[in-house]
């Protein structure tokens, strides 16, 4: 076994009726190699026990080490959990972007929101959005070896000087070199460009979107999403750049899916697939109908706010279907929800009550942690959901699954779904879409969040406490 590299991680959990836990291995246990390869992080566990015969060294809590072999299925999950996907340090990022979401946290919020990193392998495990510009031989090399695809990858602007300039970054490398060097290692990757206005819209935008088509399909998604910005953000760009950061209006909005909608027909003629990918916040802001749930490939960038309301829309087509008057359970109900898509759930809380009769009132939360333009659920926290829905009277509180964490334990600011239910004095849900909320309501009241179905947001999210 290999005595450099990081120092091998706790086992943190064992997965119950899994090979683990069958072959007697508890948490605190370590895993000191598996196919007598030392392992790095979570991404070597994957690789190395896809076989179907795999030795482990385990040192156990007493410190004796025994070797054990496992034959199994190579698909097969031997059932270990980790606190953390990496065990050594995570790369940080070596950008200073104008408009990086960070730069505008406030105090107070879970501590794990600080960490500004940008590593493969967490976009690689969790979805993480990275810039690619910190990759060295070695990466590339583990990349080619471990074939870790698909990545999500920031690119923002694909004209090299510009790109430098938004990441502040005067060695930032090609990314349109990066991304076909993936693609001649048979790797695949979902991009996005954050649009500041007036700095990579209009042409650049053009130029950006036509690079990165051409390299389709190792490029599978091109996702344009606005820029956020909390005010203390907005000063920091204003006075170091010179740079405003303003919320798309509705014509600005409408420009944006009007300049996206050519370069979208193009790839379906070209690539049967859209690719390029409008953010929801523009379609919203603008007025217009999102397209339909064909034109988002398989909701690649979903995660990223590209066909939430599609889904939503679509998922209360099929769910009105099923309503039906409700006897007992919550006669009033409150959702709290970003103020962006507040306007569309109100119109269809309306039909909501008539067919079931629970009064569905939807209160929109503005912002005042990140600032009101920013007008998303995913970024509500508890204190601005407390002070909206003071004073509803509701017999159930639904709030959005997407302002918790991975675990669906705490909001941003760190307050526990136990405390809001305190404070709010009454249950406290939690819903996605429509169907979710008509579970809630015709089966009696609140029901848990659970563990987000996809993988992002894990890394920034605190491991529950073991119990």
């Amino acid at each position: 076994m290999a005595s450099n590299g990081p120092a091998p991680a706790p086992i943190s959990g064992v997965r119950a009726g899994s090979l683990a836990a069958l072959a007697g291995i508890v948490p605190g246990d370590v895993i000191l190699s598996l196919g007598g390869r030392a392992l790095r992080d979570a991404v070597d566990l994957q690789f190395y026990q896809a076989e179907p015969e795999v030795e482990a060294l385990i040192r156990h809590a007493s410190g004796e080490e025994e070797l054990i072999v496992f034959e199994k299925d190579p698909d097969e999950d031997l059932g270990f959990e980790f606190e953390r996907a990496t065990w050594d340090d995570i790369t940080l990022c070596n950008n200073n972007c104008f408009f990086c979401f960070l730069k505008g946290l406030p105090k107070g919020m879970r501590r794990t929101l600080y960490m500004k990193d940008d590593d493969y392998r967490l976009s690689f495990l969790h979805g993480n959005f990275v810039t690619l510009t910190n990759l060295t031989e070695d990466d590339w090399a583990r990349l080619a070896e471990q074939r870790l695809s698909p990545l999500n990858v920031s690119v923002h602007a694909t004209d090299l000087r510009l790109r430098r300039s938004m990441l502040a970054n005067p060695s930032a490398p090609d990314v349109v070199e990066q991304l076909r060097r993936l693609a001649e290692l048979g790797l695949r990757a979902h991009t996005q460009i954050v649009l500041c206005p007036g700095v990579n819209d209009g042409a650049q935008l053009d130029r950006s979107v036509d690079d990165l088509l051409a390299l389709h399909p190792a490029v599978q998604s091109v996702s344009v999403v606005p820029v956020g910005a909390s005010p203390k953000l907005e000063n920091w760009s204003l006075s170091r750049d010179g740079i405003e950061l303003v919320r798309p209006s509705p014509e600005y909005a409408r420009s944006v899916v009007e300049q996206l909608r050519p370069w979208q027909r193009q790839a379906r003629a070209r690539h049967g697939a859209t690719v390029v990918q409008c953010s929801d916040e523009y379609y919203v802001t603008a007025g217009i109908d999102p397209p339909g749930a064909r034109a988002y490939d398989g909701f690649h960038q979903y995660e990223n706010g590209v066909g939430m309301v599609r889904r939503l829309l679509d998922d209360w087509a099929r769910t009105q279907r099923r309503l039906c008057r409700v006897t007992g359970g919550p006669r009033k109900v409150v959702i709290g929800c970003g103020t962006l898509i507040a306007p569309t759930l109100a119109r269809i809380a309306g039909a909501f009550t008539e067919r079931t009769g629970v009064r569905i009132e939807v209160r929109g939360v503005p912002n005042h942690v990140f600032g009101e333009r920013v007008n998303v659920s995913g970024l509500l926290c508890a204190s601005d959901i407390v002070s909206a829905l003071h004073g509803s009277e509701a017999d159930l509180a639904i709030l959005p699954r997407a302002s918790l964490d991975y675990f669906g334990q705490r909001f941003l600011d760190d307050v526990t779904v136990g405390e809001i239910e305190q404070q709010l004095g009454c249950q406290v849900a939690f819903a996605t879409r429509w169907s979710e909320v008509w579970k809630h309501v015709s089966r009696g009241g609140a029901r848990g969040p659970g563990v987000n179905a996809a993988p992002n947001g894990a890394f920034w999210s605190e491991p529950p406490a073991a119990t």
